[in-house]
């Protein structure tokens, strides 16, 4: 139990309690490209190529799942991925760190599979078929709970990516996903799932923490997750709220989905820009969506594009076949997802506002230098600095990155203005940085937002060098 006089006085205690985040790296702050997915070595560094030709700022670039040859390999497909330090070392030189995925299900078809199940590593079913999911095979999940298991996949991916020059982890499926949740049906290393299975986004996170502070990468841990619980922001945890829809509906659920995250202690976190689901590439109505999700992705404690996307080809496939040379298929990919693959409209959405977070680099190492300090978030609801404004209770639109912007993004398709309000009282000046205009606060404002544009506020003339910007 936590208590205290402001939302600000619970969240540290909690901090204290509970964890704090670590330092985020400098690579942090920019921006993270990925999609879905990129499945051989020259797409990845091509892709990295067409940033710097394009002069668009990268920092991250992120290679998705099933760059292996089965589930719990641990480690890239030699046909797709010839020389992957060599690709490591190439990006290294243009500045942009590398991210990849792994998941903690062990396929049976697996070069681990045998090991890991005769020396008790898998969780194991109290029943029936001793499988966790069916996704592409027959696969069970690592016993994230038993520290020799956490010890024996980290040194597998320490091998195998880290000491190939990967910078990043993310670590999917972090739930774990069961086919089923028959929580009843399944056993970990510290007890029966039903008892601690909360604990299993925790433990994943945390072997791969300690791994890599071990490896001497203290000040340089950033790990991707769909989970978490109580304590996960202690191990560089930076969470996603998972495949969310492409519609105007999931995107006003990430404000909300945002500053919970931040009042449960965990101020790391992002969105898949766009949303996950089969946003087709050529449609007008998903390009709006996406320009308005950029913007808004802008102003969150990481920037990552992200998306299974679509495209019908001429032979009526949405998505991008891929074989082995021996004939036997592999996951299929999703259509381009880069910055320039929908047209120059929304490209120059996303220069704006790759431009913008660029800007806002000494703002946002002062964020998450407070976040690792007091645990404060990132992203606040706005109760956490006007706690006296009763009228800041239920307005789940809007947004406080820090103490001194405030960001309302644009969450209804068509509409080209959208209404604010700003708290606090007439002595809180607000400045709209698209118009130049001051207003008091408590005070509802009607704002002008084109689709380039997203409403934001800097607090007593705090803006930090984005005025003329937005």
């Amino acid at each position: 139990m936590t208590a205290g006089s402001s939302p600000r006085a619970v969240v540290r205690r909690y901090a204290d309690v509970t964890g704090h985040a670590p330092v985020m790296p400098e690579w942090g702050l920019g921006f993270w490209q990925c999609k879905l997915r990129y499945w051989n070595q020259r797409q990845v560094e091509d892709v990295v190529e067409g940033f710097r030709r394009r002069g668009i700022p990268l920092d991250v670039v992120v290679v998705d799942f099933f760059h292996w040859p089965h589930m719990g390999d641990y480690r890239f497909e030699d046909e797709f991925w010839p020389d992957p330090e060599g690709m490591c070392e190439r990006l290294h030189a243009q500045g942009v760190k590398v991210m990849v995925s792994v998941w903690p299900q062990v396929a049976l078809s697996s070069e681990n599979y045998a090991y890991m199940h005769a020396n008790n590593l898998l969780v194991n079913a109290e029943q029936g078929i001793d499988v966790g999911m069916m996704f592409m095979e027959p696969n069970q999940f690592y016993d994230a709970t038993n520290p020799e298991a956490r010890r024996f996949v980290w040194d597998l991916c320490k091998r195998n990516y880290a000491d190939k020059g990967v910078d990043a982890f993310w670590l999917d499926e972090a739930e774990p996903e069961y086919g089923t949740y028959d929580f009843g049906n399944y056993r970990y290393y510290a007890g029966p799932n039903v008892e601690v299975g909360n604990i299993y986004p925790l433990e994943y996170n945390k072997g791969f923490y300690e791994g890599q502070l071990e490896a001497g990468r203290e000040g340089r841990i950033v790990n991707l997750t769909r989970c978490a619980w109580a304590g996960s922001q202690r191990y560089g945890a930076l969470v996603w709220s998972g495949d969310v829809g492409s519609s105007f509906q999931d995107l006003k659920a990430q404000i909300t989905c945002a500053i919970h995250m931040g009042m449960a202690g965990i101020p790391w976190f992002t969105t898949d820009m766009g949303g996950f689901h089969d946003g087709d590439i050529e449609d007008p109505q998903f390009k709006e969506l996406l320009m308005r999700w950029c913007a808004f992705s802008c102003f969150l404690p990481v920037m990552r594009n992200h998306g299974d996307r679509s495209r019908i080809g001429e032979d009526g496939n949405p998505k991008e076949p891929i074989y082995a040379s021996d004939g036997t298929p592999r996951l299929p990919s999703g259509a381009d997802n880069e910055p320039w693959s929908y047209g120059e409209k929304v490209e120059a959405v996303f220069r704006k506002y790759i431009t913008i977070r660029e800007a806002m680099r000494p703002y946002l190492r002062e964020l998450f230098r407070i976040a690792h300090e007091d645990g404060d978030p990132i992203v606040r609801g706005l109760f956490y600095e006007f706690q006296d404004d009763s009228n800041c209770s239920d307005i789940a639109d809007e947004y406080m990155f820090g103490p001194d912007l405030l960001v309302a993004p644009v969450t209804d398709a068509g509409v080209d203005s959208r209404r604010v309000y700003l708290p606090g009282d007439e002595k809180v000046k607000w400045t709209c940085l698209s118009t130049g205009e001051d207003f008091k606060g408590g005070s509802t404002v009607n704002v002008q937002a084109p689709l380039d544009v997203v409403p934001l506020f800097a607090r007593d003339g705090k803006d930090h060098g984005l005025r003329g910007l937005i």
